[in-house]
């Protein structure tokens, strides 16, 4: 596969891709803050090591952004030009 970046350019653009405390799961956690839900942070222990995990009603939020799961309208959501069926 041919890429347009040196692996040590390529390396640093990932490093600075986050995880965790992005932008869009700040927001979803301010809110349930401010609505009194209390919550715990990337469970390890459960699959896919959730981002919110709310154990009084045994329920988890995966928060997705839109480079990802781009929604309509979204300007950040790219399709992709290869592989586009996957």
């Amino acid at each position: 596969m041919a890429d347009v970046h040196t692996p040590a350019q390529r390396s640093y653009n990932m490093s600075r891709v986050r995880s965790k405390d992005t932008k869009p799961e700040l927001i979803v956690r301010k809110f349930l803050h401010a609505h009194g839900f209390r919550y715990r942070l990337h469970d390890k222990n459960l699959p896919g090591k959730p981002d919110i995990l709310l154990p009084k009603y045994k329920t988890v939020i995966f928060v997705h952004g839109c480079f990802y799961h781009g929604h309509e309208g979204c300007r950040y959501f790219v399709v992709p030009k290869t592989r586009t069926d996957w």
